[in-house]
């Protein structure tokens, strides 16, 4: 978590609460690590952290949107900011749709 939180800080995104959730909560088998917080202005954000040797597909950015959609019809409220922390290469086409889509995609350091 303390690698997540410094990665955040170095590109300005500061959360007053960072908690993990399991991908099972939201129903997902996907083996990612899920985070929702709270920035300093109040917005809801999400953190879906990825470390793996495979190329991330644009079809796999889609199951991410999916992930969005599930915790905010848990939470009962818009989740506002979307981040997305790779430790893992990803395809041209997913960076495009997932931009298009207003996630920030950040590269995993440590």
């Amino acid at each position: 978590m303390k690698t997540i939180v410094e990665t955040l800080a170095k590109q300005g995104i500061v959360c007053k609460r960072l908690e993990p959730l399991a991908p099972k909560e939201l129903g997902s088998r996907k083996r990612v690590e899920i985070y929702r917080g709270v920035e300093t202005d109040d917005y809801y954000c999400m953190v879906i952290v990825v470390r793996k040797k495979s190329r991330i597909l644009r079809k796999e950015a889609s199951e991410y949107m999916e992930l969005h959609r599930r915790l905010e019809e848990k939470m009962g409220a818009k989740v506002k900011r979307r981040y997305l922390l790779l430790g893992a290469p990803i395809c041209s086409k997913a960076v495009d749709y997932l931009k298009e889509q207003g996630w920030k995609i950040l590269p995993l350091e440590g």
